[in-house]
């Protein structure tokens, strides 16, 4: 009687061209809604929903809700990260996926102050904070992702392709508000028109449900990372992925948060503050560049091509030279960069176009390395839920004050960005310190 060999039934494996869609997909819309609202916090929100006599006032009124999702983001970081590293990556994304399609889309329904008085401020934050609890839990499930499922020795380049979706995500919402700021002209450049008051604002938020569908069918097309899988086979699932985070990789914790701190801060300057400097009039109380909507956003988008490029640039080299070290010479540039605002931006339209290039490709080269660094600074059992707290944690002590900040030192500086160039040079200097006292995670074991 002759014995068979029992075939071996392999795991499913998710194709590389598939991990790099559904990485960069998700992230590409979650960043796109963020940014929908970012140019509407700028552009719509003080004028609908927190009318003021002082600009300023309304302003800031509307950069404070723009914070608000931001604190909501560890709330999401944390409930998206149990489901992820207990339940599995893939359905968690999905869900991540349509709590944010869903909050954005309804922001488009929403009435204004001016037909529902202080209700309308209180659903713009209560969805706000639906966006920030989503984007919690979106971007380390699409780190994962991308990591987990990296060929080795390219893991760092893998993980710039979530990293992809913010540069991506801003020039495809800032290229629909331009295309409807175009068909609907206002006679007054510093401000839109009241067609686009009226329901313009409303197209790129409504807009969002068809990138979103598109997302969906990536995603439920991914089977588990062999990591995660493994991981579960072998009895390592924590019952309370955050406590066992909390206690046992509190340090990775704190580092990753600071690690984050900088890219954070540049990442907001660059993008909502420099959208409300460069608009403002340069004989305004709190002057600025004097730029129309137009002009100064097709600069952005000039600008943030020059993000996506280095995103892509900084992955062979922190392959190649190590997350660590990578990062503490481009951390360095950012602390230099902060104390030359003012002689850039003095140098009229040419020094302000270096200033964004310059600007925007320290952020590729920062952020792009974070989608590897912070996954492995985890094991497996707790990575979604540790990368998912340290990204987010530090969006509150970054982001989530960086515009409030911004303005505020904006104005106390009498119009000059002097003082709002050394903030970002402050904070590029703790995450320094945190770089230099953390260890090399390049050849850490991503399955372990």
């Amino acid at each position: 009687m002759s014995l068979e060999a029992t075939p071996v039934t392999k795991a499913p494996v998710n194709p590389r061209s598939r991990v790099v869609l559904a990485s960069l997909i998700g992230t590409t819309i979650e960043f796109y809604d963020f940014y929908v609202y970012a140019t509407a916090a700028v552009l719509v929100f003080p004028h609908l929903f927190f009318p003021s006599e002082d600009p300023t006032a309304g302003l800031l009124a509307s950069f404070a809700v723009f914070g608000a999702a931001m604190v909501a983001r560890p709330v999401g970081a944390v409930i998206f990260g149990h489901l992820g590293d207990k339940r599995g990556r893939k359905a968690t994304l999905v869900g991540a996926l349509l709590t944010m399609g869903v909050a954005t889309f309804l922001i488009g329904l929403l009435p204004t102050y001016q037909l529902v008085g202080w209700v309308a401020p209180l659903l713009l934050v209560i969805l706000r904070i639906g966006q920030g609890f989503a984007l919690g839990g979106e971007w380390s499930g699409a780190a994962l992702v991308a990591t987990e499922n990296a060929p080795k020795g390219k893991r760092a380049l893998f993980g710039t392709f979530p990293q992809l979706g913010a540069p991506i995500g801003f020039i495809i919402a800032n290229g629909l508000f331009l295309i409807i700021a175009a068909i609907l002209p206002s006679d007054d450049p510093s401000m839109p028109s009241e067609a686009f008051l009226e329901w313009g604002w409303r197209i790129p938020f409504l807009f969002s449900v068809v990138m979103v569908i598109v997302g969906l069918w990536v995603r439920l097309r991914l089977v588990e990372s062999n990591a995660f899988t493994t991981a579960k086979e072998q009895g390592k699932v924590q019952r309370s992925p955050l406590a066992s985070v909390v206690k046992l990789h509190w340090r990775k914790l704190i580092l990753g948060t600071f690690f984050m701190l900088a890219t954070y801060v540049l990442f907001y300057l660059m993008t909502t503050f420099s959208l409300s400097y460069g608009r403002a009039p340069v004989d305004a109380p709190v002057a600025g560049l004097g730029y129309s909507y137009t002009t100064f956003v097709l600069m952005l988008i000039a600008g943030v091509v020059f993000f996506g490029i280095f995103t892509l640039v900084s992955g062979p080299f922190a392959d190649k030279y190590g997350r660590r070290k990578t990062l503490i010479v481009v951390t360095s540039a950012i602390l230099v960069f902060g104390l030359v605002w003012v002689p850039l931006l003095d140098a009229g339209f040419t020094g302000v176009m270096i200033w964004l290039i310059i600007g925007f490709s320290l952020m590729g080269f920062t952020f792009g390395p974070m989608g590897a660094l912070l996954p492995e600074l985890f094991p497996t059992n707790v990575r979604y839920t540790g990368s998912g707290i340290s990204y987010n944690v530090s969006s509150i002590l970054g982001a989530a004050v960086a515009p409030f900040i911004a303005v505020a030192l904006w104005s106390a500086g009498g119009g000059s960005p002097f003082w709002v160039g050394v903030y970002l040079s402050v904070m590029a200097a703790i995450t320094l310190t945190a770089l230099i006292v953390s260890k090399e995670t390049k050849d850490v074991d991503i399955d372990a």
